[in-house]
């Protein structure tokens, strides 16, 4: 819970490394759990009360989720402030990585998971019949490349540079590719700690898929995945792991995403796209690069390498893993109002969460896919 309100509160770095660490030893018992609970004090206010909710119940629900770190500190703001509006609802969702996400939802141990990546034709085909998969973009992304150089408030790597940076061939910050293209910088002569995930994630999938498209070197040598063979470096457990570890450790560089970089003042370095520009990530460069690639009718779509002068080069939606069909109706009937608020009130906080909303055309097809899971319950995302 202290990780959480370091995500809300990003100006207290102090609070940022203690609650990292926090999370760090936590997700090495088993993961980070955020939950929906009555009695936790909310950060901002809330959009409806239980009286004007038009989800009704014929008793208590409560739903049990897992997967992607990726999105878990803007999730937990919903489903604390969608409590609010339906107290009948107890949301607990448990940020243990893309790779588990997928495996909880498959065997059933959960009521729906949640991945960086869309499930894969194979990964659909384990899901058992009468449960079926509903693949839901519910935000987007940028993934950063975040660096711990105190005296180096800003750092362009180049696409070449960082590929080599996480191949392990460049291993000093005062590199001559590095100093290059950072005139004028003053770049110690200290020795780079690569930082990567140790657990099955949808981040890592999403970066070494990026790396592999940008370098046939990285293609061949290491290739893409949740899980991969790194080159070097040392491994930690979810986007709070690796950005305690940058936190805590001088010279190091990692990848994780955008909003646990800047809520938690981790300085990260403008990559260089397809088109040479060297860009940070903001709103409108995320939406610029999502832009390129047209959310097809099964919701699933890969960026690899998005073109446009102002695209960022990493982004990504992540998606909610629900079932098609779900036995008890109130749950069905509370699972869909979840991914109404998710779609509407959720979108307004996603921005200062560091996510990008979804543009509208996005909602209403995310609505239709969502809109069967129960006879009862019409989710309506306006216009």
């Amino acid at each position: 819970m202290l990780f959480r309100l370091n995500l809300i509160n990003p100006n207290r770095a102090t609070t940022a490394i203690s609650a990292a660490a926090i999370v760090l030893s936590l997700a090495a018992c088993g993961g980070s759990t955020t939950s929906s609970s009555p009695g936790d004090t909310a950060a901002s206010p809330v959009a409806g009360t239980a009286a004007n909710s038009k989800l009704a119940l014929t008793s208590d629900v409560a739903i049990t989720a897992a997967g992607a770190s990726f999105p878990a500190p803007l999730y937990q703001r919903w489903f604390q402030d969608f409590n609010k509006i339906n107290p009948k609802v107890q949301i607990n969702y448990q940020s243990v990585g893309s790779g588990a996400g997928v495996e909880q939802f498959t065997k059933g141990t959960v009521d729906f998971g949640a991945s960086d990546t869309g499930m894969k034709d194979d990964e659909i085909a384990k899901v058992p019949a009468d449960k079926g998969v509903i693949l839901l973009p519910m935000t987007a992304g940028s993934i950063v490349i975040g660096y711990n150089l105190p005296e180096v408030p800003e750092l362009k790597l180049p696409r070449d540079v960082y590929t080599e940076i996480f191949l392990g061939k460049i291993t000093k910050w005062n590199d001559p590719k590095i100093a290059a293209a950072n005139p004028g910088v003053t770049l110690p002569d200290q020795n780079i700690t690569v930082v990567h995930r140790s657990d099955g994630s949808g981040t890592t999938a999403i970066f070494t898929k990026h790396l592999s498209a940008i370098s046939p070197d990285w293609k061949t040598a290491v290739g893409e995945g949740k899980t991969v063979q790194w080159p070097a470096g040392v491994g930690a457990k979810g986007n709070e792991g690796v950005t305690s570890q940058l936190l805590q450790t001088a010279g190091s560089i990692g990848y994780i995403e955008y909003g646990y970089a800047k809520n938690n003042n981790v300085k990260f370095a403008s990559l260089q796209n397809k088109a040479g520009t060297f860009v940070v990530p903001t709103d409108d460069s995320a939406s610029q690069a999502l832009a390129t690639a047209p959310l097809p009718e099964n919701l699933r779509v890969f960026i690899e390498d998005p073109e446009g002068a102002q695209s960022y080069p990493i982004v990504t939606y992540t998606w909610m893993l629900v079932p098609k069909k779900v036995a008890d109706p109130n749950k069905a009937k509370a699972i869909e109002a979840m991914v109404e608020y998710g779609l509407t009130e959720g979108q307004k906080v996603s921005a200062e969460l560091g996510y990008v909303p979804l543009p509208q055309n996005v909602r209403e097809k995310v609505a239709l896919a969502a809109d069967g899971i129960s006879p009862d319950y019409k989710i309506e995302v306006g216009k």
